[in-house]
């Protein structure tokens, strides 16, 4: 069973110009890779998946060594995302429903950071430890049950938010009694 648990953030300046830059970074990444596929589609004449594109990051952090300081799971999740994006497109058009073609991410419109492997060791007291951004203050009003998964940084209206996804324990079923 997966729960997911959202606690308000507290970050100092620093953070936050930090995760603008992050998040800013994250989204030319997103929209480069969309603008690559479009064009190997339509000059070229094949798809690339997120293999083809995840092995460039190693490559892109040499070119460009401003990747360098954004956690490289981060980067590996935008381009998760955007084939995700592609294989719901793909199964809208196979099931002839309005496709909607993956689409350019504005300013405003990528909102958020994701870190795959989450550790319980990430929560120090009322700090987040966050790879690449430093430790953030947290406000955990309640207490997370299971083992946490994945964190999700998550920016909406000037707020910032920390989403934990735990795996928890599957409830046992009690069995029907019969009298």
């Amino acid at each position: 069973m997966i729960r997911t648990y959202k606690f308000k953030l507290v970050p100092t300046i620093e953070q936050i110009q930090t995760i603008k830059w992050s998040l800013d970074m994250c989204r030319w990444l997103y929209n480069s890779m969309l603008e690559q596929r479009r064009f190997a589609y339509k000059r070229r004449g094949f798809s690339l998946n997120y293999h083809q594109q995840a092995t460039e990051l190693p490559s892109l952090k040499k070119e460009l060594p401003a990747f360098k300081q954004i956690y490289s799971q981060v980067l590996q999740q935008v381009v998760k995302r955007l084939d995700l994006a592609f294989q719901h497109f793909f199964r809208r058009v196979k099931r002839g429903e309005k496709p909607g073609f993956p689409r350019f991410q504005g300013k405003n419109r990528f909102d958020s950071l994701i870190y795959p492997q989450a550790k319980p060791s990430m929560f120090q007291g009322k700090f987040l430890r966050v790879p690449k951004i430093g430790d953030i203050r947290i406000k955990i009003h309640r207490q997370m049950e299971g083992i946490p998964k994945t964190l999700t940084i998550k920016r909406k209206n000037g707020r910032y938010y920390a989403m934990v996804t735990c795996e928890m324990e599957p409830f046992p079923q009690n069995p029907v009694g019969n009298g």
